[in-house]
Parts: C-alpha cells; structure tokens; sequence
C-alpha cells in the first residue's frame, strides 16, 4: 500500500440523477471520462459534491463499482465515508473490496464531540480497513493538535483535509507533523484560498469548478505555482471570485452550482435533479453563472469537443 495522498487539483464528481431520481449511471460515468481526459489527479467519488448524505448502501456501491470500471489506475480513486459510524464501516468495506485507494472521512453526523470522541470517530474508521484514509477537518470535526497527533500514530490515515479555515492551527499542524501527513485544503471552492495555503506545505484542493470549467482550475494552478501574479489575477477578476459570489448565495450551491456549470457547459447533468435538503440554482443565478461561463471561455477558451 502506498501511504501517500494524492497531490494537485483533485476531482469530485456530483452523482447525476435522471427524472425519476435514480442515479444516471451512463452521465456519471461520461462525466468522470471527462475530468480524467481533463487530467485532474485524482477522483474522490460519493463525497460531499456527491451529495453522499443522501445514498443508500446499493446506490454507493453502484457508484464505486462504476468510479472503479472508468479509472482504473489511471489516478487514485477515493471514496466518501462519514456521518453515521455504522454506515461509514459499511461503505468502507464496500470501497475496500472493490478495490479503490482509500477514501476521505467526513465529520459524523450532528454531534459536536470532545475532542477524544473525534479521536475515536475518525481511528476507528480508518483503521477499520487497510485503506488509505484523509481526515476531513471542518464542521463538528475540528481538531486540536493533541488529536491530530494521536492520528498520526494510525498508518492509515495519510492526509488531512482542512474545511475550516484557521489558519493558525493550520501552521501548528504542519510545523509540528511536516510532511507526516499530505495537506489538502477542503475550504469552499477551495481557489479562492489556495495562495494562503500553499506556502504551508498544501499540495492538493478539492476543485469544485474543475467538473465544468477544469482547463480553467489547471491554467490557475500553474500560474499560482510559477508565481505567474497577473495570470493568478485576471482568472481570480474573471472567473473565480464572480462564481464564488453566487456560490455564497445558497446553502445548498456547493452541490447545486456544480450541477448548473455542468449543464451550461454540456455535460449531461440535470441541474433541477438534486435531492433534498439540496435545492437548484435559482433562474437568476443560473443566468448569472451562465454569463460568467461565456465570457469566461471566450478569454480562456478550450475544445470540450474533445471530452464530449
């Protein structure tokens, strides 16, 4: 087992859902075909963009059993586990006889524990399989360092997964643990932080953009890594910050706005197809997001032809 997390700009499909409410099982698989032809690093199947709080056991493994038919091993493929710990145990069995890398542990569900009951929620997952495991640090899951340590001693938990945003207990983990752990900002729509975090040694973000506009994620990537100011800039003015401000006008648009880019790009998603309490883009945000998309593409275009 490679104990080692993925780096760079990380994919997290959404699960289509046809009119009947079933899982879209052709779009699903077209929809990660396109991020793997994108060349993002990695795929993080079921998870929150996933809308993973609302698949039942046969729906996951469906999921799993097709995220694993189209990647291969092509780039690691990790899975969503969390909430309730019983059904996190069970998903991880299924992640694990189907052969995926590792998955990615999402806060439990509701309670806001001591910080020994986060201990005992994320060990008892993570050590439940010979699977690599990423914490996910947000919610009613934040860390202190003592717990963050005590993790550390679990071989087979190898990444930590920020989704809160303290930048001071963020440089105490990675001063004290270094490069025990491979560091993944989490934060939503995680661009928008990146040059905060990758001085701090965070190598990889979850790319909520990267599953309609991924050319985009990647030519932002590099430039913030080439030191590339004014390229970081014009696709900060252009496209991020736009798109991250009507993100924050809907609690449910970290899944919804997805299903909406995706569609306005060509993808066979239904956007209006999202379970509740998720509610779809509103008519207005859509032409917004549609707008920006346009213009978007017109400064930094592509040949989804390609993908499609």
């Amino acid at each position: 087992m490679n104990r080692v997390a993925p780096t760079g700009i990380l994919g997290f499909p959404v699960t289509p859902l046809d009119d009947q409410d079933q899982v879209d099982e052709l779009a699903l698989t077209h929809n990660i075909e396109f991020l793997l032809d994108s060349g993002l690093e990695a795929m993080f199947v079921a998870c929150g963009a996933g809308e993973y709080h609302s698949l039942e056991l046969q729906e996951y493994e469906s999921l799993v059993e097709i995220a694993k038919s189209v990647v291969g091993d092509k780039v690691p493929l990790y899975t969503g586990v969390g909430g309730n710990i019983t059904d996190a145990l069970r998903k991880a069995e299924v992640s694990e006889r189907h052969g995926v890398d590792g998955y990615l542990i999402m806060p439990p569900y509701l309670i806001h524990g001591e910080q020994e009951g986060i201990f005992q929620y994320f060990n008892t997952i993570a050590s439940h399989t010979d699977l690599n495991a990423i914490v996910y640090h947000r919610n009613n899951a934040v860390m202190q360092l003592s717990t963050l340590e005590r993790l550390a001693r679990t071989p087979q938990v190898v990444g930590f997964k920020d989704g809160y945003g303290s930048m001071e207990l963020n440089i105490e983990f990675t001063q004290t643990l270094g490069d025990r752990f491979s560091w993944l900002n989490g934060m939503p729509m995680a661009e928008v932080t990146m040059p905060a975090y990758v001085p701090l040694g965070f190598k990889s973000y979850s790319s909520a953009i990267s599953n309609y506009i991924p050319h985009i994620s990647r030519k932002y990537f590099d430039a913030l890594l080439s030191n590339d100011k004014e390229m970081v800039n014009d696709i900060y003015q252009e496209v991020i910050l736009p798109i991250n401000r009507i993100r924050r006008q809907g609690k449910s648009y970290a899944i919804s706005l997805i299903k909406a880019g995706m569609e306005i790009v060509g993808l066979p998603v239904n956007s209006s197809n999202v379970r509740p309490p998720v509610t779809p883009v509103t008519k207005e945000h859509y032409q917004q997001l549609e707008e920006i998309l346009k213009k978007a593409h017109d400064k930094y275009p592509v040949d989804f032809t390609k993908s499609l």
